[in-house]
């Protein structure tokens, strides 16, 4: 990975956008200090410190920018939900559908409107957000000032949108993906210093640092082991003849994942589940409070809700991203067929068939690495920072994707040299 880094600077145009990638997210991380006017920051911050239920997931992918409420507070969660909603409605409309698979100009009307739909997630979220601050007294601003709270936390939502747009075409990498890791790995100066603290107040021994961290290195091994981990399926052509050339003939497979919908499954049942909690906290009464002992992260009932909930999401989104009649239907037309399994809809019910053993692998294993911060906390008592479940899978899943889209522009800047110097050597010129 060193070596790929490396050799990246030494080619000017990936240098060029690996700096450009870099200027972006330090814009980025620029907008996430800049204060909304009329919001105090310092009674922000307090809330924070008291707990915050879904605030508190939120600002995982804000990098710390709720916390202060800067002019980037929504972060890329109204991107997010749009995105999500914009593919579950192409499964339900066919027209959607049907302009999916129109080519490029079908791509850019679907991002046109999962544009228009960031616009409407992110002035919701900016109303709701300013009337409940306003509520809890943080924000003490008339309606006017109300107004400019909305408009500039909904432009901000627009401009993380547009620097996540702008580093997917012309940087390196997936933009929105770098956005959060940046976010998250922003946090973990700060979380280191923390924990040091900690150790010269005595308030955390030596031994439960040590073993953090080497269960924290078990975590990051276990994620890219579940990042990288297929199943691969043999699949073999038959040969063609077309005129006097033969076609086809050889093997390959198909790669099938076993964490086929990444880190979705744990956004989804987090968000659910502390939604409930979050609300009752904002209530008095018996029931409140036992709703909120019951939902309360770290509970017997929420970590079995969780569990349930990530294989139940696993196996949803999995059924969104992934279909097998496609691939069967792509694989007869070009005369490819699985050994022992004949074409057409059995190789698409064997497909569905071990896709469905190994999501079950892939979502245990997904959601014991989601309830690793919760066991830090019950058992060791580490409160200093947040490693784990969520985090990690987005700081492991987009590390490993960006090293592979490097390494991918190196190998294809490579064959592209090594035909140029084979044409110039044959007199004639190749232009790419």
């Amino acid at each position: 990975m060193i070596d790929s880094f490396r050799d990246a600077f030494k080619l000017p145009d990936l240098k060029r956008r690996i700096l450009f990638t870099l200027g972006v997210l330090f814009i980025f991380r620029l907008g996430a200090h800049i204060p909304t006017p009329g919001i105090d920051a310092s009674a922000m911050a307090q809330l924070f410190e008291q707990g915050a239920g879904v605030l508190g997931f939120l600002d995982i992918f804000a990098g710390g920018a709720l916390r202060r409420f800067s002019i980037f507070a929504l972060g890329v969660t109204p991107y997010i939900n749009s995105s999500i909603v914009m593919q579950l409605l192409v499964i339900v409309f066919p027209a959607l559908e049907k302009m999916q698979k129109e080519g490029e100009e079908g791509r850019k009307k679907i991002i046109r409107i999962t544009r228009w739909g960031t616009i409407l997630f992110a002035g919701i979220q900016a109303i709701g957000m300013t009337f409940w601050l306003g509520r809890v007294g943080i924000f003490h601003g008339g309606f006017f000032a109300g107004v400019i709270v909305v408009v500039t936390v909904t432009a901000g939502a627009l401009a993380v949108m547009w620097l996540g747009e702008e580093i997917t075409d012309h940087g390196i990498g997936n933009g929105i993906s770098l956005l959060i890791f940046a976010g998250i790995v922003a946090r973990l100066p700060e979380a280191i210093i923390r924990s040091w603290r900690m150790l010269r107040l005595g308030e955390m021994s030596i031994f439960v640092l040590i073993l953090a961290l080497l269960l924290m290195f078990a975590v990051i091994a276990g994620c890219i082991l579940l990042q990288e981990g297929q199943r691969r399926l043999p699949v073999q052509y038959a040969k063609r003849v077309v005129g006097n050339k033969v076609y086809g003939g050889q093997s390959t497979f198909i790669p099938l994942k076993v964490n086929q919908s990444g880190v979705m499954p744990i956004i989804f049942a987090s968000s659910i589940l502390l939604f409930p909690y979050s609300i009752a906290r904002f209530f008095s009464g018996n029931i409140a409070l036992a709703v909120q002992k019951m939902f309360e992260p770290g509970s017997t009932v929420y970590m079995v809700l969780y569990i349930a909930l990530i294989i139940f999401f696993s196996y949803f989104y999995t059924a969104v991203v992934f279909n097998p009649a496609d691939i069967a239907n792509n694989m007869k037309k070009y005369g490819g067929f699985i050994l022992g399994i004949r074409p057409g809809r059995p190789t698409s019910e064997f497909i569905e068939k071990v896709m469905t053993r190994i999501t079950l692998g892939g979502a245990i294993f997904l959601a014991i690495i989601a309830l690793v911060p919760t066991l830090m906390t019950n058992i060791m008592g580490i409160t200093s920072f947040y490693f784990g479940g969520t985090a990690v899978l987005i700081v492991v899943g987009v590390a490993l994707d960006t090293v592979h889209q490097i390494e991918g522009q190196l190998l294809m800047r490579h064959y592209e040299g090594i035909l140029k110097r084979r044409d110039s050597k044959s007199g004639s010129f190749l232009r790419f």
